[in-house]
Formats: structure tokens, C-alpha cells, sequence
């Protein structure tokens, strides 16, 4: 009797204990991360080589980077597969947007991807392709593309980017507290897609720019870091104006593109922000006017 007593309490403890692991296992186990795609027209959906279905697509997936491939479905003419890489986050849904078109110039989309950051504030980064795009969040300018905003509220946003000579896109955004919301964004030339180009803005729109004051020197340094002890990357000249990017709250200190492509800090003692209205109308800056550095 004190032998199966024994053999009882072994049993129940093991099963327990596997119990228990189990639990375990499951509690701390990442949630799936989303994944939502919708194409015009209708396309097959690889993740990772394997065919998954065909959009509109809504699926899951472990945490982590994957390859998306979506080979569109046409009778009438051949159109341009698209592939790219994706970041999947936990418990987040990444958005992928694809309009064919017969070459990859001519197709547009955008991707809405998330990357935890922590803390209470939300953020958002734009990149475009063509960059220098303006973008325009809740109907103010918020510069042009690769632009970063630093905190926006957590909320539902609508974000346009457009310039001229190719038909803008304007997409719906959820910016979350603790996440940089990402806005990956491909547009067309004119004309380049079957369905109708959208609507420009009816608004008019201010961009903000930067004015370089005078100076004792007569030009004032671009730095790496807000601040004098950043890396000398450029020097600009009075009078030039530059795209804003951001601004750096503990010096004050302005972040321009002072190049195509190419970022930089100023002081804030020798520049000036000003506002600027601009229409779909209006010439990008790329590659000008906006004023290249003094050598």
C-alpha cells in the first residue's frame, strides 16, 4: 500500500510538473504578428517562397524579417511582380498596399510597418521613391521625404504625399504609444496606372524651412549632433533656405536636408525657421533649388 501510495505522488508530480512547463511555455511564448494585403489587381502571395494564399491576404507569423513576393493575376497584359522585406512585429499588423502596373516605375503602394521603441510617445518616419516628396500629416506639411516626426499623438492620422509629375497617395495611419510607425511609400508617374489619379490637395499647404542668418564668419557650420561638438559635415551661407526636418529640444538646434539626400544640424542662433506656401504646382526641391553648401 505505501509503494502505490509513492508510485501515486511520482505520477501527480510529474504530471504536474509537465503541467506546469506547458503553461509556461504558452505564457511567455511572443504573440503572432499580422500581416493584411490587398493588391489591384488580384495577385498569388509568397512569404518565404511559400504560396500562402492570394490578396486580399490577412494572415499571421511568428515575430521576425520575411521576404513577400506577390506575382499579380492578368489575362490582358503582363504586369510586374513586387518583392521586398518586411520586419514583423508582435502582436502588430504590417500593411502592404500594391497597385501593378507593367514595370516596376509605374506600379505604386505603400507599406505600413511598426518598430517597438518603448516609452509613452509615438513617432513616425516617411521615406518615398521618388524621395523629396512632400508629405502633409492632417493637412500641415510636415517637410519632405525621408522625413522623421519625433511625436505625434496616438491616433488615427491621414498622411499625403505627392509631387509633381506623379499622382499622390493618401493613406489612412494608426500611430501607436511606443511604436515608430514606419510609411514606406511608392508613387507613379502621371498616367502610369489604369485607375484614376487621385485628387490633389484642395488645401494649401505651408513647408517649413530653414533661413540661415547672418553670421560673423559668413557661413555657419553643418554638424552631425545638435550642438558644438558635432562632426563638421557642410558649411551653408546666409540667406540660404534649407528643409526642415526637426528641431532638438534640449538645444533648440535645427535638423535641414542642406544636400539631396544628406542631413545635417544647425544653430539655432544663426537661423530661422519660415513658412513657405506651396501647391501641387510647386517644384520639389530635388535637385533644385534648394542651395548647395559653400565648399
Amino acid at each position: 500500500m505505501r509503494k502505490l501510495s509513492i508510485v501515486l505522488a511520482i505520477t501527480g508530480g510529474i504530471i504536474l510538473l509537465v503541467g506546469v512547463s506547458l503553461f509556461l511555455l504558452g505564457f511567455f511564448k511572443p504573440k503572432l504578428a499580422g500581416i493584411s494585403i490587398t493588391t489591384t489587381p488580384a495577385a498569388t502571395v509568397f512569404i518565404d517562397n511559400v504560396q500562402v494564399g492570394r490578396t486580399p491576404y490577412e494572415g499571421t507569423s511568428q515575430p521576425g524579417e520575411v521576404t513577400v513576393k506577390l506575382v499579380p493575376e492578368s489575362a490582358d497584359i503582363p504586369l510586374s511582380p513586387y518583392e521586398t522585406k518586411v520586419v514583423l512585429s508582435s502582436g502588430i499588423k504590417t500593411v502592404i498596399k500594391r497597385e501593378f502596373a507593367e514595370t516596376e516605375e509605374k506600379s505604386s503602394g505603400e507599406i505600413i510597418s511598426f518598430e517597438k521603441v518603448g516609452g509613452s510617445e509615438a513617432s513616425l518616419a516617411v521615406i518615398s521613391i521618388p524621395d523629396s516628396a512632400q508629405v502633409a500629416v492632417d493637412g500641415v506639411s510636415r517637410g519632405f521625404a525621408p522625413v522623421k516626426v519625433s511625436s505625434i499623438n496616438p491616433t488615427e492620422h491621414q498622411v499625403v504625399v505627392s509631387r509633381p509629375g506623379y499622382g499622390p497617395r493618401s493613406i489612412s495611419i494608426k500611430a501607436l504609444a511606443g511604436f515608430k510607425l514606419t510609411l514606406f511609400v511608392k508613387l507613379a508617374p502621371d498616367g502610369a496606372n489604369p485607375s484614376p489619379t487621385p485628387a490633389p490637395i484642395e488645401i494649401e499647404e505651408k513647408a517649413t524651412f530653414i533661413q540661415i542668418l547672418s553670421t560673423p564668419t559668413g557661413f555657419l557650420r553643418v554638424r552631425s549632433e545638435p550642438g558644438s561638438g558635432g562632426v563638421e559635415l557642410a558649411q551653408v551661407k546666409p540667406s540660404e533656405e534649407f528643409p526642415f526636418i526637426e528641431d532638438d529640444k534640449a538645444t533648440g538646434w535645427f535638423k535641414i536636408e542642406y544636400q539631396k539626400g544628406k542631413q545635417g544640424w544647425v544653430s539655432n542662433q544663426y537661423s530661422k525657421k519660415v513658412e513657405k506656401t506651396t501647391s501641387a504646382a510647386t517644384p520639389s526641391p530635388s535637385p533644385s533649388p534648394t542651395p548647395k553648401p559653400a565648399p
